[in-house]
């Protein structure tokens, strides 16, 4: 899966490329876009391909119109923002199907160097059932693929999948090559020691990481919600807190794995409880039990040193998940210690998608990170060591 060909590896000048972008950015009531950063990150190999003499056919989804054009959900504004960063002029074909007159008039009087943007491509109810028409369709524009949307590739879709059946050169951008590159040898090749960060609230949507994880990590530690089903399964009562009484043998069993694999696994020793889901609830750091009427909602002062001490020699670090309910400012702590923590290493870090991102880039330290995962997802299940179906899907070296 890791030694795929990238857009270096191909001759692209004059050719028409199609490539499968991220633009699922966030909109404001007046559609102004919020954040920009999935379209900065497209930028190198738009760029690369552009100076190379490609011609530029991007294509997106945006959202879930569930098949059916939804103005809101167009990718026009995609297409002003990418027209001032690129300082050129963006040609937005505006089909409702996608791949219509506007979009075939654009392509075939293209220039190298020349960029269009198609329309969400999730305007077709084709796309997400990977039906072969659209797929046709799409690789109709092109003579080369080039997929760099990481957040899809866990899905197969006629946008980066099915156009692989009829573009036989396909090959990823720098964004995926970048994600190949750092989540592919964190679990495959890491410079140890390797310690896993997981979080998140629940066991359940982590069951397959932590087994994949055990056999690979020197260390895991589990904090957030789902740490108060592995207490549970120590013995320790756990109040109100979020727990998944399904999941308890589980978490036993997983105790049990890291103890014959030699890996050290943490879980909290102290956490700050409190009276209600509210950020001014009345709260209290307690050890051991925590007693009826309280949920806890962050790792406490105790649990922080010894996560922390836990990474100082780290060599390889992934971080999945928040460490508490980092969204309210007095349940923020934990998680950003762990954040503070793992910017002050002399190691690989990689930030694996959705909560910790929005973590890390809460508490500023986005850039000291070695790598921020571009798809939740996706990286979860390239953790749990699952083949994605749009890297599959690309050639090999």
């Amino acid at each position: 899966m890791l030694n795929k060909k990238s857009i270096e590896d191909i001759d692209v000048k004059g050719k028409r490329v199609l490539v499968r972008c991220d633009f699922n950015v966030p909109l404001d009531d007046q559609l102004n876009i919020t954040d920009e950063t999935r379209i900065d990150g497209a930028l190198p190999t738009i760029k690369y391909l552009m100076e190379n003499g490609a011609k530029v056919i991007l294509c997106s989804h945006m959202g879930k119109p569930k098949g059916e054009p939804k103005p809101e959900l167009s990718l026009a504004p995609v297409a002003k923002a990418l027209s001032k960063k690129l300082g050129k002029d963006v040609i937005f074909a505006a089909d409702n199907n996608v791949v219509g007159e506007n979009a075939k008039k654009a392509v075939a009087e293209m220039k190298e160097s020349d960029v269009v943007l198609l329309e969400n491509t999730r305007y077709r109810a084709e796309e997400t059932k990977n039906i072969p028409e659209f797929s046709q369709e799409l690789a109709s524009l092109a003579d080369v693929f080039v997929n760099d949307a990481f957040g899809t590739a866990h899905r197969a879709h006629c946008s980066n999948v099915g156009v692989t059946d009829y573009i036989k050169t396909a090959v990823c951008g720098y964004l995926i090559q970048k994600e190949i590159e750092f989540l592919g040898n964190a679990v495959n090749n890491p410079v140890r020691p390797l310690v896993a960060v997981l979080g998140g609230s629940k066991v359940s949507s982590k069951i397959s990481v932590i087994n994949n994880l055990l056999e690979k990590v020197d260390t895991l530690i589990i904090g957030g919600g789902m740490a108060y089903t592995f207490m549970k399964a120590l013995g320790r009562e756990v109040g109100d807190s979020l727990l998944e009484t399904d999941y308890i043998s589980y978490a036993k069993e997983m105790m049990e794995k890291a103890e014959k694999k030699g890996v050290k696994l943490l879980i909290p020793v102290d956490t700050v409880v409190a009276k209600e889901f509210k950020n001014d609830a009345e709260s209290k750091v307690v050890k051991g039990n925590i007693e009826e009427g309280w949920m806890g909602l962050d790792i406490g002062p105790e649990t922080i040193k010894l996560f922390c001490d836990a990474l100082k020699d780290a060599k390889t670090v992934v971080w999945n998940g928040p460490m508490g309910v980092f969204e309210m400012p007095n349940f923020a702590k934990g998680t950003n210690a762990i954040a503070k923590a793992l910017a002050d290493l002399d190691a690989t870090t990689i930030i694996g998608g959705g909560d910790s991102v929005a973590a890390v880039n809460q508490a500023g330290l986005g850039d000291k990170m070695s790598h921020i995962s571009t798809g939740g997802g996706a990286s979860l299940e390239f953790l749990e060591g699952k083949d994605l179906p749009g890297i599959v899907a690309l050639n090999d070296k």
